[in-house]
């Protein structure tokens, strides 16, 4: 018997919980914050996959404003991106390209996505957000990637992003304090003009200030 064990990457241990629970619906753990004081109220499938409520309105807002081009940051189990391909697939056009950095995590996703009956809509990579490239306008963008970089993902991309598009950045809770100080960065800067959505982990809702009319 080994009397060490490696220790387990978050993202592998959170994996295996996902699997073991089967996509059951838990309530959402997130300690209350002073926006969000009853998170019990939201759900959730594991502890790093957006909260169904949030992976809800991914589609909804996916069928409103019907972009041709979505990029995703840190796709994880592919969840979120197979909610984004629901929207799609409901309007009948556009792509979601998706990045996941983890090769364990992202067989996973890429396993998932292949057995949706969606992966027509998706592009999912194995690399990082600030290296994937991506060609075209960005219609919708969603920062759910490694916390300490949103920041500089959002600003590697935001050039391509349309004045009209969305860029979403998720974790932003005041529990969460690194994306939501620098979402405020990013506002700022004039970069982003940001809208905190009272979510048990945070989520921004913002557009680029340049360009807008």
């Amino acid at each position: 018997m080994r009397l060490f064990r490696k220790k387990l990457k978050q993202e592998h241990k959170v994996m295996l919980q996902a699997e073991r629970a089967g996509g059951a619906l838990l309530p959402e753990y997130h300690r209350p914050t002073s926006e969000c004081p009853h998170p019990e109220r939201w759900h959730m499938y594991d502890s790093m996959t957006a909260e169904a409520e949030v992976l809800e309105f991914l589609q909804t807002l996916v069928m409103t404003i019907k972009p041709q081009l979505v990029v995703e940051t840190g796709a994880f189990l592919g969840a979120s991106t197979l909610w984004i391909a629901k929207g799609l697939k409901a309007n009948g056009f556009g792509r979601i390209v998706s990045c996941e950095f983890d090769p364990v995590v992202y067989a996973r996703a890429k396993e998932r996505i292949a057995a949706s009956g969606l992966a027509d809509w998706v592009d999912l990579r194995n690399e990082s957000s600030l290296e994937m490239q991506v060609e075209g306008t960005i219609d919708l963008f969603y920062s759910d990637s490694d916390m300490e970089i949103r920041a500089a993902e959002v600003k590697r991309f935001l050039p391509q992003i349309s004045s009209n598009g969305v860029v979403l950045i998720h974790d932003a809770s005041s529990h969460l304090r690194v994306v939501r100080e620098a979402a405020f960065a990013l506002e700022r800067e004039g970069l982003l003009s940001c809208v905190f959505l009272p979510t048990p982990r945070g989520m921004v809702l913002a557009q680029k200030r340049e360009g807008r009319q």
